[in-house]
């Protein structure tokens, strides 16, 4: 039981330097705009990157998770606000799990 302590422990000293180390290294606005815009795309990159799998594995079919996915991508592209693609999305699921 005394080493979830230390476990905690570990992952808020890492958590904290993660967090702290880029305030204390770049004292000065970043002017690079390469890398202004690598930061900048790095939490869009990051939420994509956790919630693809999930899209396509939680149906029954990774086909109809697949083809959810460029619905909703065709549809976000196209301008439709997020609640219809998000029942595009479901819309299709459920019509290709159900023929499926």
């Amino acid at each position: 039981m005394h080493n979830i302590y230390i476990y905690i422990f570990i992952m808020f000293l890492i958590t904290y330097i993660i967090r702290t180390l880029p305030l204390t290294l770049f004292r000065k606005p970043i002017t690079n705009g390469f890398f202004q815009s690598f930061l900048y795309y790095v939490p869009y990159v990051t939420l994509a990157v956790m919630t693809f799998p999930a899209m396509v594995q939680a149906t029954q079919s990774p086909i109809s998770g697949f083809a959810a996915l460029v619905v909703g991508g065709v549809a976000a592209w196209l301008g439709l606000p997020m609640f219809q693609v998000a029942l595009l999305c479901c819309g299709t699921v459920l019509g290709l799990e159900f023929f499926l």
